[in-house]
């Protein structure tokens, strides 16, 4: 693995524009950053695949435990998110997608620092984007990214009807675009896919309906489910039959408490860091981590048994993970954040700052492997 500074194409920004890629800069400063990209060997990506799998191995396994021994409690969730979770586990509904983000350094195992298992972002970039830059490029190359067709061929097996309405947040460019995205990807898959904006659900008190009344009897929602389950509303998900991407299982994997029980679960993996519920457990530096967190807000180091302070999150608590910082590249540093799409490992896109945290204005590169 190594960073290879990259002459832009002159054209890039039209060039991502005409692909639909409209959040390509923010506030001013490309976030899709083509003045380098991330070289490996095909090794290399056969062990970035691996671990994928076997995380998601894991944490299937995880969401078992958590179901079968009602072990709810510690994730903070409320009753009636719980009993969302073990029902929609119990049927059987099947997931869409879901990022674990990655440290990967040379010559190491790829260890997990968290998973992105109800609203990953960055995929739209990670998709397409990125492949079309190895296209015009480096055509002779490759590149671990089959992200696209395993969505188009993920649609038909969710069994969720021959209708899906999408839903995302007003005034979020890169939320429309990721929501968007996955409206092209069912279309292809022969779903109708109406879109509607979250305050337009409407409930006709048998159903969800949208703007013109139809019913929705699936929903695909970029819209956490914590926040989904803060709604009024919430109360009617489960009389209402609707079936949810991602389903309500997918609140045990969205919770940062997961990866205290994946490292109870299976100690010493290698690919999974030290993690506890309580501070004071790592020798050494840790990193607390809110449950609930986003975008590397409110992560911070500590030590012994200091705890997590918290900011705008952390109310639910956090936490405590081996501090394992990314590497140090030239004073970048990448995560990897490596997608599955219905459980099977489909391709990876990298995230980049210029600190050791990375937050909503990280930058994408590209990447390839010969």
């Amino acid at each position: 693995m190594e960073r290879i500074a990259i002459t832009p194409r002159s054209d890039w920004r039209r060039r991502a524009e005409g692909l639909g890629f409209a959040f390509h800069t923010i506030d001013g400063k490309p976030y899709w950053d083509e003045t380098a990209a991330y070289l490996f060997t095909a090794a290399e990506i056969d062990e970035i695949e691996d671990a994928t799998a076997e995380l998601e191995r894991c944490c299937m396994a995880a969401v078992e435990k958590v179901v079968r021994e009602n072990l709810f409690a510690p994730f903070g969730m409320s009753e009636a998110a719980a009993a969302l979770a073990r029902a929609s586990w119990q049927r059987g509904e099947r997931n869409l997608y879901g990022r674990f983000d990655l440290r990967v350094a040379p010559g190491q195992p790829p260890k997990l620092y968290e998973y992105n298992a109800d609203t990953p972002t960055a995929l739209f970039e990670a998709s397409v984007v990125q492949w079309e830059w190895l296209q015009t490029l480096f055509a002779d190359d490759d590149q671990f990214n089959s992200i696209h067709e395993k969505l188009i061929d993920a649609w038909p097996r969710l069994g969720l009807g021959p209708v899906v309405h999408f839903t995302c947040v007003r005034d979020h460019d890169e939320d429309r675009g990721t929501t968007d995205y996955l409206r092209d990807t069912a279309t292809q898959a022969g779903i109708e896919a109406p879109f509607l904006f979250v305050d337009e659900i409407g409930w006709n008190g048998r159903g969800f309906v949208d703007g013109e009344g139809r019913p929705i009897a699936a929903l695909f929602k970029l819209y956490p489910w914590e926040w989904l389950m803060a709604e009024d509303f919430s109360r009617h998900i489960g009389p209402s039959g609707v079936r949810m991407i991602e389903p309500a299982w997918k609140m045990i994997l969205s919770n940062k408490a997961i990866l205290a029980l994946l490292w109870h679960m299976f100690p010493d993996h290698p690919n999974l860091l030290p993690a506890y519920l309580e501070p004071g457990k790592i020798a050494g530096p840790a990193v607390a981590k809110p449950l609930l967190g986003r975008e590397g807000e409110d992560v911070r180091v500590v030590t012994g048994a200091e705890a997590g302070r918290p900011g705008s999150y952390g109310a639910e608590g956090f936490v405590y993970q081996a501090a394992a910082p990314l590497p140090d590249f030239g004073g970048h540093y990448p995560v990897v954040g490596s997608w599955v799409v219905a459980s099977q490992p489909a391709g990876i896109g990298i995230r980049e700052d210029d600190q050791p945290i990375t937050t909503n204005t990280s930058r994408f590169v590209p990447h390839l492997f010969r």
